[in-house]
């Protein structure tokens, strides 16, 4: 097939023989996956209140796919729903995450559990840590780590949109946390950086730079990131290594050589799930036990393709781990003022269990002590809830998008087809006909259908966006 590398093509076609065809045709699909947020509500709900036509994904209960979009122009004044789902409100709101359907597949495949410590390696821009997080239900720790410092600020609003609370953003070389955090995780996920040959329909620099040496590059350095982050992961604990590419060498020969260096770990059955083959271990000649590594294919199902490998430690689990912290670092009379600021403005007691004040005067609520947090170089220290600036506490637009319309003293509650919406997201203003100025002022939860928005500022009739400036004109529509 023209579109594709000359010798990527003849590997494919010499290991799924009969298969091929279906495989290289389906390659061209530009399926659209859309994850929805259990922090808004009951997928099944959710699903009835989007605007598009969608069915399930077999193996993610929270998961939906958009009709199929042909790799060509898919004709005038009919439009892209990749597009139209980066730029609904729902987006900005939280209600979904748009992600391939093969990559729901990891954190359904990892399974991290309510009160677990969990590591996503390399986070960014944050599908698959979003997935985890909810998937946590507010309950545990989250690292959502990534080596690149931009991308990682991606990763952070990202976290925040969905309405995260337990997380914390580092950005980090695996030997670096290895060295700061040994044995400290349950769980981690490699997402490793690989050829990308699931992606070539979608990202044109993949499909350029693909070559039978990149795949070989790829495989070392995959090794390279297992062997270094390996020590994270404490005994009996587990690790989900995951690629978006074919090429058996970033896959299971990169599992199998893991293993021949690394004794105390083992490869797992994966969890069963629908449309999950198993691995190909002789397409490279490695261990037949490499046929418990999944493979989810483009012409099978919904989705661009993807391979997992779940390893597990050996050994029992400690009985010293940390738990998560709950002290305070704050100074008494900014706890104060904190604490009745946040009363005017919540229904129930401001949260305090792990609250800090950093030296930017940022108020965190932080899962993870101090000491093991100063280890690392960390962008986010939790969940983000207000800032002191000249002697005010002003709650901060992550506290807004964990909240519902029942947390808060008042709401403005919108429409997507509010002319007020587009004032709310340009930082704007506009006047409250017929409110009245009895009705308390000071910070108000935005809502679109219920979801949140952000803060504005209300003052008798007049109410004013509080939107952050960053994801102003159509910044948020940019994050993926």
């Amino acid at each position: 097939m023209a579109l594709w590398p000359e010798d990527f093509v003849e590997r494919m076609r010499g290991w799924l023989g009969a298969e091929s065809d279906d495989f290289l045709a389906a390659m061209a699909k530009r399926d659209v996956g859309l994850r929805l947020n259990p922090s808004r509500g009951e997928s099944a709900l959710l699903r009835t209140q989007l605007p598009w036509t969608t069915a399930p994904v077999p193996w993610c209960p929270e998961g939906l796919v958009l009709r199929p979009v042909p790799h060509a122009d898919s004709g005038a004044g009919d439009p892209d729903p990749e597009v139209s789902i980066g730029v609904h409100p729902y987006h900005i709101a939280g209600v979904y995450y748009g992600q391939d359907p093969s990559a729901m597949a990891a954190a359904v495949l990892l399974d991290p559990q309510p009160g677990e410590w969990v590591l996503d390696l390399a986070a960014a821009p944050g599908s698959k840590a979003t997935h985890i997080a909810a998937r946590m239900q507010g309950d545990g720790l989250l690292v959502a780590n990534d080596v690149s410092r931009k991308r990682t600020t991606v990763l952070a609003m990202n976290l925040e949109r969905m309405g995260v609370t337990n997380a914390v953003v580092t950005n980090a070389y695996p030997e670096r946390l290895s060295e700061a955090w040994p044995g400290l995780f349950d769980a981690m996920l490699v997402d490793a950086p690989c050829s990308g040959e699931g992606t070539f329909s979608r990202e044109p620099q993949a499909l350029r730079d693909w070559s039978l040496d990149t795949v070989r590059s790829y495989a070392a350095r995959q090794q390279r990131i297992l062997d270094q982050a390996a020590p994270l992961v404490r005994r009996g604990g587990r690790v989900l290594y995951g690629t978006c590419t074919f090429s058996p060498e970033e896959n299971e020969g990169v599992i199998a050589g893991f293993l021949s260096e690394h004794p105390e770990f083992e490869i797992a059955d994966l969890p069963a799930v629908p449309g999950m083959s198993a691995g190909h271990p002789e397409w490279i000649g490695v261990s037949e036990d490499l046929r418990r590594a999944g493979r989810f294919w483009p012409h099978t199902g919904p989705g661009h393709g993807h391979f997992f490998a779940l390893l597990r430690r050996t050994g029992r689990a400690p009985e010293d781990l940390p738990v998560r912290w709950t002290g305070q670092n704050i100074p008494g009379r900014i706890l104060r003022l904190y604490e009745k600021t946040l009363a005017q403005v919540l229904v129930h007691e401001p949260p305090v269990a792990g609250l800090v004040l950093t030296k930017d005067d940022e108020c965190y609520i932080t899962p993870m002590a101090p000491d093991l947090l100063s280890r690392v170089p960390v962008l986010r220290r939790g969940w983000w809830v207000a800032s002191l600036r000249h002697d005010k506490i002003l709650p901060d637009h992550a506290l807004a998008m964990a909240l519902r319309p029942d947390d808060v003293q008042y709401t403005v509650r919108l429409s997507p087809g509010d002319q007020r919406l587009p004032s709310f997201l340009d930082g704007g203003f506009w006047i409250e006909e017929g409110r009245q100025t009895t009705e308390p002022s000071g910070f108000a939860l935005v809502t679109v259908d219920g979801f949140p928005l952000g803060w504005a500022k209300s003052d008798s009739s007049r109410v004013r966006s509080r939107y952050p400036v960053h994801l102003r004109r159509g910044a948020a529509l940019t994050l993926g």
